[in-house]
C-alpha cells in the first residue's frame, strides 16, 4: 500500500509540474507575466517534498545528494530564473516517477510470492470439510486441497495427484506424484481434490521460508546503492565551490545556479538504486529470492565459495545403483522381495528400494507379519518365504559373491542393503547419493565468472567427500565437519575475502548466518537454512548458483558503471556552466540528457536474461532424460550379466546374457537412433552447430557395435554360451557398461541440464 501510494505522490507532483510549466509555455508569448508564476509554482512543488527528505536525513545526522537538488531548486526561484526552476522540477519530479515505477518493476515477481500465499485450508474434521485459517492446521491433520488451489502446507499425498510446480522449480508441466509422496507447499492442484496429511505448520513449511525472504526482500539499500550518499561528501563541497568560484569571477549569480542546476545528482539518486533492484528482480526470475540488495551486491564480490556436500552437490538420498544376486536368482524377483517388505517403511533405503522396482517395472507384492529393527532393516513373510531386507542377520554364511559384494561396495563407496530369504543371503542392493547432474557444469561456471576458491565443507565421510570433490573438480575438501568446524572455516576464509556458504541442512544454518553470504536450498532445505540464509533456490537445481553469482557480477558493473558515467559528465557540465557557457535553462536540459542516459544504461540489468526459449528442445530433453532413467534396468542387466560369467559357461550366465543383450536390442538401442535422429539435429541448432553432438553421436556408433559384437557371438552359440566365449564376452559387456556410464553422464551433464525452467 505504501508503495501504491508514493507511486501516486509521485505521479500526481509530475503531472502538476508538467501541467504548470506547459501551461506557462502557453501564455509567455502574450507577455502578462503569468509564465513566471506558473514556473514558479511548478519549481516550489517539487522543491517541499525534497526539503522535507533533506530535513529528515539531516535529522539522521547525514546528507546526501538530494541536498543538490535542494539548493538548485532553491537558487533558481532566489535569481528569478523560474524557467530553469521549472525544468529542474520536471527533471526531479521525472526520475522519482522513474524509479518508483522501475522498483515496483523489480519487485513484481518478488511480491508475487506473497499475494500467492494461502490464507485458508480445508481441514477434515469429524468427518466434516471445515475451512480455517492456514495458521491453524498442525502436523497430522488431514487437509484437502480442492482443484485450482495451492497447497497451504507441507504434508504426504494420501492418493495419487497431479500438481503444477511451477512457482517453485520452473517445470511448465504439471507432475503426478504418487501416494505418500511428499507435496511442498506453494505447489497448485492441478487435478482432482487432493487429500494431504500435513507434516509441517504453515510456518514450517516450504513456501513460508520463501514468504519470509520476499517480505525482506529490497528492506534495504545495498552500499553500492549508497554511493550517491559517499560521493556527495566530495561531490556536494566540490559543486559548492565551483558554483561559488563561478560568482565572484563572473559577479553573476545566475552562473551560479547554472552550476548547481547541471549538478543535480539524479545518476546517482537513481541509476545505481535501479540498476541494485533490478537485479533482485532478475534473481527472483531466476529462481533465487535475494534478501535484499546488500546481498546481491557481495555476492558480485564472491572469492570464496563453501558448499555442503549431502543435498547441495548431492541429490540428498540415495538411489540403488545395481542389483547383485545370488546363482539362479534375478533382479527381478529380488526386488520384488525387497520392495514387498520395504513398502511398509519410512526409511530412506526403503524409498530407494521402491524407486528402483517401479524403474524396473516390478509388480510389488503385499506382505504380512512385516517388522522393523531400528539399525537392522525391516523384515515379512512375502507368500511362503520369510523375507529380511538390511544387514546381514548375525550367523548368515557369507558366500564368495556375497563376498565380492562387500569388497565392491567398498570400493564404490555404495551402501549395501542385504536381501535375506529364508536365512540364505539371496541378493545385494548397492546405494549410492548420486552427484546432481547440474553440478559439474555449475562449478565450470562458477570459475569461469570469477570465483578463485571452491571448497567442499562436509560433514561426511573424507573418502566419499574427496571422491565427490575429485568428481567435480573443486579446490579443497574439507570433510566431517561439525557445525562448529564450518563456522570457523568460514570466519578464516572471510579474512581474505568475501564468501558464500551453501547449504540445505540444519547444521548448515550456523554457517550460513556467519558467512558474508549464505544461500539456501528451499526446494527441500530445512527452515532453519532457509531462515538463516540471504538468498533462497527456490527449485532443486544447483547451477542456479551460477546464475545467481553471473546476474550479481553483471548488476554490480552496470551499476558502478551508470554513477561513474553520471558523475562524470554531471562534473562536466558543471565546469562548462561555471565559464558561463550554460545559462540555467540549459543547464537543466543537459542535466536531464545525462539522467536518462544513465538511468536506461541502469534498466539493462532487467534486459538480462537466460538463453533463448527453443521449446522443441525442452521438450525433447525431458522426454530423454525420462527415457534415461527407465533404461537404468537395461545398463543393470549387462553388468549383472558381466558378472554372472565370472563362474563360467553356466546356464544362468548363458540365460543373463541373452537377456541383456535382448533389452539391448529391444529397448536400449532404439533410444540411441531416436537421440540421433530427433534430439541431435534440434541441438545443433540450440548449441549452433553439429559440432557439438559430434563426439555423443561417436559413442552411440561404440554402443552398436559393441551390442552387435555380443549378438554375434550369441547367434554363434545357439545352444549355450562355449567356455572359450567367457572371457571375451565378459570384456564385451564390462566394456558396454563403461562406454554407458560414460555416454549417459556426458549427456546428462551436457544437455540434459540446458532444459529451460529446469
Amino acid at each position: 500500500m505504501q508503495r501504491a501510494a508514493g507511486m501516486t505522490r509521485h505521479g500526481w507532483v509530475l503531472a502538476g509540474v508538467s501541467v504548470l510549466l506547459v501551461a506557462g509555455l502557453a501564455v509567455w508569448p502574450v507577455g502578462l507575466g503569468a509564465e513566471r508564476w506558473l514556473w514558479g509554482v511548478a519549481s516550489a512543488a517539487a522543491l517541499v517534498p525534497s526539503v522535507a527528505r533533506v530535513v529528515a536525513d539531516l535529522r539522521r545526522g547525514r546528507y546526501g545528494a538530494d541536498l543538490l537538488a535542494v539548493l538548485a531548486l532553491a537558487g533558481t526561484l532566489a535569481v528569478g530564473e523560474y524557467l530553469a526552476g521549472a525544468v529542474v522540477a520536471l527533471m526531479v519530479a521525472t526520475g522519482q516517477v522513474l524509479e518508483a515505477a522501475a522498483a515496483r518493476r523489480a519487485a513484481r515477481d518478488l511480491s508475487g510470492l506473497l499475494e500467492r500465499a494461502p490464507r485458508q485450508a480445508h481441514r477434515r474434521a469429524g468427518g466434516e470439510l471445515v475451512t480455517v485459517p492456514v495458521d491453524e492446521v498442525g502436523v497430522g491433520d488431514e487437509v484437502v486441497v480442492l482443484s485450482g488451489e495451492i497447497v497451504p502446507v507441507d504434508g504426504a499425498l494420501r492418493a495419487e495427484g497431479v500438481l503444477d510446480e511451477s512457482a517453485l522449480t520452473g517445470e511448465p508441466a504439471p507432475v503426478v506424484r504418487p501416494s505418500g509422496d511428499r507435496v511442498r507447499s506453494g505447489a497448485v492442484n492441478a487435478g482432482p481434490a487432493l487429500d494431504v496429511t500435513a507434516t509441517a505448520t504453515v510456518a514450517d513449511s516450504t513456501y513460508a521460508g520463501m514468504v519470509r525472504l520476499a517480505e525482506e526482500a529490497a528492506a534495504e539499500r545495498a552500499p553500492i546503492a549508497r554511493l550517491a550518499d559517499r560521493v556527495a561528501a566530495w561531490f556536494l563541497p566540490l559543486a559548492l565551490l565551483l558554483a561559488g568560484g563561478a560568482w565572484l569571477a563572473s559577479r553573476d549569480a545566475v552562473v551560479a545556479v547554472a552550476v548547481l542546476v547541471t549538478a543535480t545528482p539524479c545518476p546517482l539518486l537513481l541509476a545505481v538504486p535501479i540498476a541494485v533492484t533490478g537485479g533482485m528482480s532478475r534473481a527472483s526470475r531466476a529462481g533465487i529470492v535475494v534478501r535484499d540488495g546488500a546481498a546481491l551486491e557481495r555476492l558480485g564480490r564472491t572469492t570464496t565459495l563453501l558448499l555442503d556436500k549431502t543435498g547441495t552437490v548431492t541429490e540428498g538420498r540415495p538411489e540403488i545403483t545395481d542389483v547383485v544376486c545370488a546363482p539362479g536368482v534375478t533382479q527381478e524377483r529380488a526386488l520384488r522381495l525387497a520392495a514387498a517388505v520395504e513398502q511398509y517403511s519410512v526409511h530412506v533405503l526403503a524409498a530407494a528400494v521402491l524407486r528402483a522396482a517401479s524403474r524396473a517395472g516390478v509388480e510389488v507384492p503385499s506382505a504380512e507379519d512385516v517388522s522393523e529393527a531400528p539399525g537392522r532393516g525391516a523384515g515379512g513373510r512375502v507368500g511362503a518365504e520369510t523375507v529380511q531386507v538390511g544387514r546381514i542377520p548375525a550367523g548368515t554364511a557369507i558366500p564368495e559373491w556375497a563376498s565380492a559384494v562387500l569388497r565392491r561396495g567398498r570400493l564404490d563407496l555404495a551402501t549395501v542393503i542385504w536381501v535375506t530369504v529364508d536365512g540364505r543371503l539371496t541378493a545385494a542392493l548397492l546405494g549410492r547419493d548420486r552427484i546432481r547432474v547440474d553440478a559439474a557444469r555449475t562449478m565450470r561456471r562458477l570459475h569461469a565468472v570469477g570465483v578463485r576458491h571452491v571448497v567442499l565443507l562436509t560433514g561426511d565421510r573424507v573418502d566419499s567427500s574427496a571422491e565427490v570433490a575429485s568428481m567435480l573438480g573443486l579446490d579443497e575438501v574439507q570433510a566431517e565437519a561439525t557445525p562448529e568446524d564450518k563456522i570457523t572455516r568460514v570466519r578464516r576464509a572471510r579474512t581474505s575475502g568475501t564468501v558464500v556458504m551453501v547449504g540445505d541442512g540444519v547444521n548448515d544454518a550456523p554457517a550460513l548466518a556467519a558467512a558474508d553470504v549464505g544461500i539456501a536450498l528451499g526446494s527441500r532445505g530445512s527452515t532453519a537454512a532457509v531462515q538463516s540464509a540471504d538468498a533462497v533456490i527456490v527449485d532443486d537445481r544447483i547451477d542456479r548458483l551460477a546464475d545467481v553469482m553471473e546476474i550479481a557480477r553483471r548488476t554490480r558493473r552496470v551499476a558502478s558503471q551508470s554513477g561513474v558515467i553520471g558523475t562524470a559528465l554531471s562534473l562536466a557540465a558543471m565546469i562548462v556552466a561555471s565559464l558561463g557557457a550554460l545559462v540555467p535553462v540549459a543547464g537543466a536540459v543537459v542535466q536531464e540528457a545525462i539522467d536518462i542516459a544513465v538511468i536506461v544504461n541502469s534498466l539493462r540489468v532487467l534486459r538480462s536474461g537466460p538463453r533463448a526459449a527453443h521449446p522443441e528442445a525442452d521438450a525433447l530433453l525431458s522426454r530423454f532424460a525420462d527415457e534415461h532413467e527407465s533404461l537404468q534396468p537395461v545398463r543393470a542387466a549387462v553388468r549383472h550379466a558381466a558378472d554372472a560369467l565370472g563362474a563360467g559357461a553356466t546356464r544362468d550366465a548363458d540365460t543373463a546374457v541373452r537377456h541383456a543383450h535382448r533389452l539391448l536390442v529391444d529397448e536400449l538401442l532404439p533410444h540411441e537412433q531416436a537421440e540421433e535422429a530427433e534430439l541431435y539435429p534440434v541441438l545443433s541448432g540450440v548449441l549452433g552447430s553439429a559440432e557439438g553432438t559430434v563426439t555423443m553421436s561417436r559413442g552411440h556408433a561404440e554402443i552398436a557395435r559393441l551390442c552387435r559384437r555380443l549378438g554375434r557371438h550369441l547367434d554363434s552359440a545357439p545352444d549355450g554360451i562355449l567356455p572359450e566365449q567367457v572371457n571375451d564376452l565378459r570384456a564385451t559387456l564390462y566394456g558396454l557398461d563403461a562406454v554407458l556410464t560414460l555416454h549417459f553422464a556426458q549427456e546428462e551433464e551436457g544437455y540434459f541440464v540446458l532444459r529451460r525452467g529446469e
